[in-house]
C-alpha cells in the first residue's frame, strides 16, 4: 500500500500531478486545489490512497490526512466511486462537507458533476455522525473578515473557480492582506486573482 509520496513535481494539470520519487514518476489524481498549487520542479507531500481494480492501479493524493479520510468515507457510500469522491473534494472543503452532512443539506453535493440527487442524499445519510465541522469561532479566526471573504469567494465562483479553490484562496489572501486591503472587496479580489494566476481549469503549468 502506498500511503504517501514525497518528491518533485514533474507535471501538474487540472486534476493530476506526476511526482518523481527515487527516479520513479508516480501519476496521482488530485483535487483541483492541490493541482493548482503544485509547482513543477518543487517538492510536494501527498497523502495517498491506492485503489486497486482488475484492470488498473490508481493513486489518489491529498494535501492532508483529513481530506484522505473524507475520501475514504465518500467512496464507502453506495454509488460514489473514486472519481466522484475526488470531484466532491475539488469543489468542497472538508469543513463544507461536514457542515452539509450535519445540516442534512444535500444541495452542495448535487452541484458536483457526476453526483445525482439520489447519491447526494445517500452521502448525507451514510456520512451522518462520521464527520464534524470546525467550530465557528475557529473558522472565523482562520479565515479573516467573514463578510469580505465571502464576497470575494462569491466573485471568484462567478469567474469560474470552484467553490473550494475560491474559498481557500480568499481565506489565504485575507490572512496575508493589509488592514486596508481587507476593508475593500475590490482590493482583496485583485490580490486573490494575483494569487490564483491566469490558469483556470485544464492548463498545465510547466
Amino acid at each position: 500500500m502506498i500511503s504517501s509520496l514525497h518528491g518533485v513535481v514533474l507535471l501538474a494539470t487540472a486534476d493530476q500531478v506526476i511526482v518523481e520519487v527515487g527516479g520513479v514518476g508516480f501519476s496521482v489524481a488530485v483535487p483541483a486545489d492541490v493541482a493548482h498549487t503544485a509547482t513543477v520542479g518543487e517538492r510536494i507531500l501527498l497523502h495517498t490512497s491506492l485503489i486497486v481494480r482488475e484492470d488498473a492501479l490508481s493513486l489518489y493524493g491529498f494535501a492532508d490526512r483529513e481530506e484522505l479520510e473524507i475520501f475514504g468515507l465518500l467512496i464507502s457510500v453506495t454509488g460514489v466511486g473514486p472519481k466522484s469522491a475526488l470531484g466532491v473534494l475539488s469543489h468542497l472543503t472538508v469543513d463544507q462537507i461536514a457542515e452539509a452532512v450535519t445540516s442534512e443539506d444535500d444541495a452542495p453535493f448535487r452541484r458536483v458533476s457526476g453526483i445525482g440527487p439520489k447519491t447526494a442524499k445517500l452521502i448525507v445519510l451514510q456520512l451522518a455522525g462520521k464527520v464534524h465541522p470546525v467550530a465557528p469561532s475557529t473558522r472565523a479566526a482562520s479565515s479573516g473578515p467573514a463578510d469580505i471573504t465571502t464576497q470575494v469567494t462569491a466573485a471568484l465562483i462567478g469567474l469560474g473557480w470552484s467553490e473550494k479553490v475560491a474559498a481557500e484562496a480568499a481565506a489565504q489572501t485575507a490572512a496575508e492582506a493589509t488592514e486596508a486591503e481587507r476593508s475593500s472587496v475590490a482590493s482583496l479580489l485583485r490580490r486573490t486573482l494575483a494569487l490564483l494566476g491566469p490558469a483556470q481549469g485544464g492548463q498545465a503549468r510547466v
